[in-house]
């Protein structure tokens, strides 16, 4: 099995096919300094594109493969597509659901960091960043705007003039969060549909503060098969296994 991986997901679905006695490689893009390191075998960087990921799987006798990474993660999920099916590999989208606004939300939905940039400055003037090191550079001409910008590894120029990066790692509690907001009195949350529970903290903060949130689309993923569980994920897993070895006995 190859799990595409980085997620909190993709961890409690290699350690799940370990305890399966099922033999395990993730992959990590190795953007990351220092990862969370899942259970069994583990592999950093890429494969060279699509032919080249068909061509890691050939040789490796990859009976499926599951990717988990993150949901904003477009290239590497379209190279998957392109890679398994051009190997003859069954591929699954493990999928964590997207947040959903509740009663006293204000989203602001966009399609890109760019359309975040373009709204900001209309709603306020001290902006939390929680985007990810490398989308900074789409604020970096707004020179009116104080932001707040958190981050697992240093950003990289260009970055906005009026900016304080801190370093922090999730999953974060929505007491803190509330405690943060107030502290850099910040009016505005930009952010990306990522969904889960690590970090959703400062969508409850925000909600209770009263803050308007900047809200990023995920963008569309290929036409594969999805599941939003670590145990769906499991199953499928499972069956293919089934199907591989029937066909191997017929």
């Amino acid at each position: 099995m190859l799990i595409l991986g980085g997620t909190s997901e993709a961890r409690a679905l290699a350690a799940a096919l370990v305890a399966d006695g099922v033999p395990v490689t993730s992959s990590l893009a190795g953007r990351v300094a220092r990862p969370r390191m899942p259970e069994g075998e583990v592999r950093v960087g890429g494969f060279g594109g699509p032919d080249g990921l068909a061509t890691w799987l050939t040789d490796h006798d990859v009976a499926a493969v599951v990717d988990a990474t993150h949901p904003f993660a477009e290239r590497i999920s379209t190279s998957a597509a392109t890679g398994c099916a051009t190997a003859g590999v069954p591929l699954l989208r493990l999928e964590r659901p997207g947040w959903r606004p509740g009663p006293g939300d204000d989203w602001r939905w966009v399609d890109s960091l760019d359309d975040a940039a373009a709204l900001v400055p209309a709603l306020g003037s001290r902006v939390f960043l929680t985007s990810g090191r490398q989308g900074l550079s789409a604020f970096a001409g707004i020179d009116d705007v104080f932001f707040l910008a958190r981050c697992v590894d240093p950003p990289e120029p260009p970055l906005p003039p009026r900016i304080e990066v801190l370093l922090s790692r999730g999953p974060y509690r929505a007491e803190d969060e509330a405690a943060l907001l107030r502290e850099h009195r910040i009016d505005v949350l930009v952010t990306k549909d990522s969904g889960g529970t690590l970090t959703e903290g400062k969508l409850t903060a925000a909600r209770e503060l009263g803050i308007p949130v900047v809200m990023v689309r995920r963008p569309a993923h290929p036409d594969v098969a999805v599941v939003t569980d670590v145990n769906g994920a499991r199953v499928w897993v499972a069956e293919c296994l089934r199907i591989r070895d029937h066909a191997a006995g017929a």
